[in-house]
């Protein structure tokens, strides 16, 4: 989280500092016409800027992951930066439309224009400025359109097939509101540090919104593959399902996940990788567990035999660290990470030790014996803890169990309110903010 934190604040001192560099917030005289003036086109290269790094983010760029430990946790700068610019697109627009009201209700006097003596205009800045009124009307209803496709990708009720669809027409958006800051942008800013940036941010959002309208992204990491067997945990509510990848896939890492599609008209959805690689079979395993409308039908769905696609793989969670021990968590479903390691760690010399504390509130005799099974070859101890009998996993313990916790790592994947709360636990005990890492699987 920390990384995410310092690469959103970053931005953010970036536009300002820049902006700072050619303008200011303090004009002479200051009045309230002069400084909305100066405000709106503050607040609308912070909007545009953010709105672009949003584009690009969800190109899901694999060179920046090892930066921001991860696609998962580039997901969730992608929608701070999506918050917060729609945020500062509100503000930005009550300033425009606003102000417009206040003078037609006779509240403000709008200033008359001075003329400029001989001034006279190039041909480019000529244009912009013939251009004016019909970029202010594109952005204001483009700024509706975003707000609303922004506001239903944060209702969590919002069913997954519909955000897919509806997320994709906020390129659409985009690109109008794109025009409209080209236009609207001061010409003399274009000749300065912060008008350059804006210039490259305005360029890649707009490649990143072409992409994503035709079905481009993540395009260079796909590959085909067929369902092979399927087997369902009826205590659980959790399917497993194996299936054999053609040539596209290159491999992948213990602990990283995937976009799966298995029909085009609900999309890709994300899925832990619950298997090691072995080029010999080429086969992936994912274990979904029955939450929602499209993991609960999926029993019903999948054949074997079924084509499927599947993107990746990304993810940082790798479990690749310095120290001599770790220490596993993986609550209920996010027990699959971990098999994935165990299978990879079966197949190394790995001997770091490992303890695995896998809580869950349901039991299934045949997953448990797998999971057992599975810890054993691996070299790795298990402490499993049903909750109804064995009671809640606290720091405590966990402490208790491992002794030497103070030189070990600890890499969590489940529920992030448990996680979150281990982690303060953890930390207040003295374990290093660096040394404790959570997956934050949550694409939307």
């Amino acid at each position: 989280m920390k990384r995410i934190k310092v690469a959103f604040s970053a931005v953010l001192l970036l536009l300002t500092a820049l902006w700072l560099g050619a303008d200011t917030l303090t004009p002479a005289p200051f009045t309230y016409f002069s400084f909305r003036s100066v405000f709106m086109q503050y607040s609308g290269v912070i909007g545009i800027g953010l709105m672009s790094i949003v584009m690009l983010l969800a190109l899901r760029p694999k060179w920046l992951e090892p930066h921001l430990d991860g696609l998962d946790k580039m997901y969730r700068l992608h929608k701070w930066m999506g918050i917060t610019a729609l945020a500062v697109s509100g503000i930005h627009w009550w300033w425009g439309k606003g102000t417009k009201w206040m003078v037609g209700w006779g509240w403000l006097e709008k200033p008359a224009r001075k003329p400029v003596a001989g001034e006279t205009l190039g041909v480019v800045e000529a244009w912009l400025r013939s251009q004016r009124g019909f970029a202010e009307s594109v952005g204001e209803w483009a700024f509706y359109a975003a707000a609303v496709l922004i506001v239903l990708a944060l209702v969590k009720r919002f069913p997954y097939h519909w955000f897919v669809k509806t997320h994709k027409w906020l390129a659409v958006a985009y690109l109008a509101l794109a025009y409209h800051s080209a236009v609207l942008t001061k010409v003399e800013y274009w000749s300065q540090p912060v008008g350059w940036l804006l210039a490259a941010l305005l360029l890649g959002g707009c490649v990143a919104a072409l992409l994503a309208l035709a079905g481009r992204i993540g395009a260079g990491r796909k590959a085909r593959g067929t369902i092979d067997a399927l087997t369902y945990y009826p205590a659980l509510r959790v399917l497993e399902t194996s299936l054999v990848l053609g040539e596209g896939w290159r491999g992948h890492t213990a602990g990283q996940f995937a976009f799966v599609t298995s029909d085009a008209s609900e999309g890709a959805h994300p899925y832990t990788i619950a298997s090691a690689w072995s080029p010999d079979d080429r086969r992936l395993v994912f274990i979904t567990k029955a939450l929602g409308d499209h993991t609960g039908r999926l029993r019903d769905r999948l054949k074997v035999g079924m084509p499927v696609t599947v993107e990746g793989p990304y993810g940082c969670f790798d479990f690749e660290d310095e120290q001599p021990c770790q220490i596993w968590i993986g609550a209920g479903i996010g027990i699959t990470p971990f098999i994935a390691r165990l299978k990879q760690r079966a197949a190394t010399s790995d001997t770091k030790a490992i303890d695995l504390f896998h809580p869950t509130a349901e039991f299934d005799q045949a997953a448990i014996d797998r999971l057992t099974a599975d810890a054993e070859v691996a070299g790795v101890r298990m402490h499993l803890l049903v909750s109804p009998k064995d009671g809640r996993l606290n720091g405590e313990r966990i402490r208790a169990t491992v002794p030497e916790w103070r030189s070990a790592s600890i890499w969590f994947c489940g529920p992030r309110g448990f996680g979150q709360s281990l982690r303060e636990d953890f930390l207040a005990h003295g374990l290093p903010p660096e040394r404790f890492h959570q997956e934050l699987f949550q694409m939307r």
